[in-house]
């Protein structure tokens, strides 16, 4: 919905007129748009000030003067045809005719004028259950956060203004940008969620195929993603399933292969380190490779890794 068509719908809430279709569209668009709540609390202070406004009764004479100033202001308009001419002085007629008890008149105005005033009265301090904006589906999605809560004065009515998180989904292919980027964002789940490990492994199956998995200017995509829970991942199972995802590119990218040698030399599980150093065989001529692995094999305090380091060593230099 757009702002436009969100204020006329504003009016008619506020008339009591909305139909029931559209509140759960304009409760949905207030939630986003500043200008257009404030639109709506505006309506809000009006009704409150008119409510508080005491009705005022017209001067007798204001009728019958307002009626001499019309007879005068058509007496000045320029002659038409002779039907032209007819039609007026017949409705000046009737005029005459339905004006001619003065009193009778004047009540005429007063009533209508008061009724007016009584009825934008009446609606305003009547409770108004369309200002609480329907929910079409209650069960749909979660409440978030409450942004607001507005009260009108000497009332029970109360505004509350909330975030709702609504549950969607999406099926495409993992060639898919958009799939792509929610499987980017799955990295990230809760730490009791399945998501980031099932995330990891198919981005990591993206990039043994070669789809769209080469590093990217500006620092993001799949390669640093794989990267960052390699890193700081907390399950072991999603930091080896990020290794295997790397592989291809660890003789080819730098930032690649600091990560794998962070991993040897710092991760918390044993078997992602030994895989760690499985991966660094085709760069174990490396200057920097041999430095961390010369490192853990004589300093690590797990016998297994030095080990393992120790072999990797052995093994370049068989091949040197």
């Amino acid at each position: 919905m757009k702002c436009q068509s969100a204020r006329d719908c504003i009016v008619l809430l506020n008339y009591g007129e909305l139909p029931d279709e559209l509140a759960g569209v304009l409760e949905q668009h207030l939630i986003g748009c500043v200008d257009c709540t404030e639109e709506l609390e505006a309506f809000q202070r009006l009704e409150e000030r008119l409510a508080t406004t005491p009705v005022l009764d017209p001067s007798p004479n204001l009728l019958a003067q307002s009626r001499m100033r019309l007879d005068d202001a058509l007496d000045m308009i320029p002659p038409h045809g002779f039907l032209t001419q007819l039609r007026t002085n017949f409705y000046r007629w009737v005029g005459n005719v339905q004006s001619a008890p003065a009193l009778a008149t004047l009540l005429l105005g007063v009533g209508f004028l008061s009724g007016n005033f009584t009825h934008r009265y009446q609606v305003a301090n009547a409770p108004k259950p369309s200002t609480v904006v329907t929910v079409n589906h209650p069960t749909e999605g979660v409440i978030a956060n409450v942004t607001g809560i507005v009260q009108t004065p000497n009332s029970e009515l109360v505004q509350v203004n909330y975030n709702k998180i609504v549950p969607e989904s999406m099926e495409g292919s993992l060639d898919s940008p958009e799939i792509r980027n929610l499987l980017l964002v799955g990295t990230n789940a809760a730490a009791t969620d399945k998501v980031r490990m099932s995330s990891v492994a198919l981005l990591t199956d993206e990039c043994k195929a070669g789809h769209a998995c080469q590093p990217s200017a500006d620092g993001k995509g799949v390669l640093h993603t794989l990267m960052v829970s390699l890193r700081y991942d907390q399950d072991a199972g999603v930091r080896m399933k990020a290794l295997d995802g790397l592989q291809r590119f660890v003789g080819q990218d730098q930032h690649v292969r600091d990560a794998v040698l962070e991993a040897v030399m710092h991760d918390p599980d044993a078997q992602v380190r030994q895989a760690a150093i499985g991966l660094l065989e085709p760069v174990q001529s490396d200057s920097s490779v041999r430095q961390v692995l010369q490192t853990v094999a004589t300093q690590d305090a797990n016998p297994y890794i030095r080990t393992a380091s120790y072999n990797a060593l052995q093994n370049a230099a068989d091949i040197q």
